[in-house]
């Protein structure tokens, strides 16, 4: 049985159209502190992120943002919490997959869709078998979905190489799930392992 006690979540770096992607990014912030879970996110004070690190840090929990060099500046890294800067996105990804039990994407452009995008692509290949979560907030990661399952439709994504992720369409499910699927996975399955090279 393994044990959520971090959550990598990628998230936009503007707030997006909907007032309720903000309300979601800071409900979970605060979800999170109440059930002292830390926070991995991108680093940055702006958008998403800043909204969800402060919740977590306003209500005394624990947040660690991961931000390369060249984005500090651009997206204005967090002044509280733990800020680890990086070289370059590649370092970037390996520390907060190295830091996370878990992962959610939040509502997001082309960043977090490749964030996210790349940790089932490393599950698929059979790296980890860290729980991938999507915040489904008013349905924003349905076109995401349908294009998964036209994917595996068209047979792009074969037979033994299925992409598993989870779909919460509130907040408040998204622990309640990660913990759930926590609990059927050893904790060896979260190391990084060598890449199955199936595809």
């Amino acid at each position: 049985m393994s044990t959520i006690r971090k959550i990598c979540v990628y998230c936009g770096s503007g707030p997006g159209a909907d007032p309720a992607f903000v309300a979601a990014a800071r409900t979970l912030g605060r979800i999170f502190a109440d059930n002292h879970i830390g926070l991995v996110y991108g680093g940055g004070s702006v958008g998403l992120m800043g909204e969800l690190a402060n919740a977590v840090l306003d209500r005394g929990g624990q947040a660690t943002g991961v931000i390369p060099t060249f984005l500090v500046k651009k997206e204005i890294a967090l002044g509280r919490g733990d800020i680890i800067e990086t070289r370059d996105m590649h370092e970037r990804k390996q520390r907060m997959f190295d830091l996370a039990d878990a992962f959610v994407a939040l509502p997001g452009g082309i960043g977090t869709l490749a964030e996210v995008v790349e940790q089932m692509t490393w599950a698929q290949l059979g790296q980890h078998k860290k729980p991938i979560l999507l915040a489904n907030i008013k349905k924003f990661w349905d076109p995401l979905c349908s294009l998964l399952d036209h994917m595996q439709q068209m047979q792009f994504i074969r037979a033994g190489l299925n992409v598993n992720y989870l779909v919460a369409d509130r907040v408040e499910e998204v622990l309640p799930m990660l913990i759930d699927a926590a609990r059927r996975m050893p904790e060896s399955d979260k190391a990084m392992k060598a890449a199955d090279a199936k595809m």
